[in-house]
């Protein structure tokens, strides 16, 4: 069983729990702070992989496509709390404390071992999900200082994250592409994260790969899949999200229509056979 617990009057925090492996993409539009409770969460991103298990807070930065992994561990089931940092509080906070100097724009995601000023601001954030009339802003906006002030504190570089407001630019689009193709998400937040229009997007896709979009994004999904399973000796249940399926039978089926051979064909064996160039 997987849920999330929350509540419409404080709609900035939400509990995740789950006793079963589960996940998907995300691209946010605020920078969101994860505390893991229980079990492990790892962060797939273009080009690395953060693990966070009991007691680890994440950071994890707007405007940045990862998939999100949340697994049981030890017989736990996986737990969370998730505090939203909407954009336009951070912003005002900023104005009357501003970023520290000479430091350019750095959003990436960080991770925090277990710390008491963290732990006292996500127990703070539960009996919020009780709530039975909308949170005061004054108090909303109170929570989001001590948050960013704890932040800062624990780390003298953060601002470089928190206080990123930029919007995505136009990119190179072959570069980005090839960093972050396995995240399973729609053309037109690919179209937005490369700074351009959805039409836009699809001609100069067009023009530099020479296939659609979503042909180029399944052909490159699966190659990476048959990868893992023939040379890293994976397994299709521990990939399939990885690599931008939205489950196990899309995933198996598309397989096996690009290759000719079910997944399951390559578990256990390096002598492997070769994708075809189709």
């Amino acid at each position: 069983m997987t849920g999330k617990q929350l509540n419409r009057y404080a709609d900035m925090v939400l509990v995740c729990n789950g006793d079963q492996r589960y996940g998907g993409e995300i691209t946010l539009t605020d920078n969101v702070l994860v505390g893991v409770l229980a079990g492990e969460l790892k962060v797939v991103q273009a080009d690395r992989t953060r693990c966070a298990t009991a007691g680890d807070t994440l950071l994890l930065p707007r405007n940045q496509p990862a998939t999100l992994l949340k697994v049981p561990k030890d017989g736990v089931a996986y737990q969370a709390v998730v505090l939203t940092l909407p954009t336009p509080l951070v912003q005002a906070y900023y104005t009357q404390h501003p970023p520290a100097p000479t430091q350019p724009a750095a959003p990436k995601l960080l991770l925090f071992p277990r710390n008491p000023l963290l732990q006292s601001l996500f127990a703070s954030l539960l009996p919020y999900l009780e709530l039975q009339q909308p949170l005061p802003a004054n108090l909303l906006a109170g929570k989001i200082t001590e948050a960013l002030e704890t932040l800062r504190s624990l780390d003298p570089q953060i601002d470089r994250v928190l206080a990123n407001f930029a919007e995505p630019g136009k990119v190179n689009l072959v570069e980005f592409m090839e960093a972050n193709y396995r995240f399973n998400l729609s053309l037109t937040t690919f179209s937005y994260l490369t700074g351009r229009s959805l039409t836009t997007f699809k001609r100069d896709f067009q023009k530099a790969f020479h296939l659609s979009p979503q042909r180029w994004l399944t052909q490159k999904r699966l190659t990476l899949a048959h990868y893992q399973l023939a040379e890293k000796s994976r397994k299709p249940v521990e990939l399939y999200l990885e690599v931008g399926f939205e489950n196990l039978a899309h995933f198996s089926f598309a397989f096996k229509k690009q290759f000719g051979y079910p997944p399951t064909a390559l578990v256990g064996t390096r002598a492997a056979p070769r994708p075809s160039a189709s």
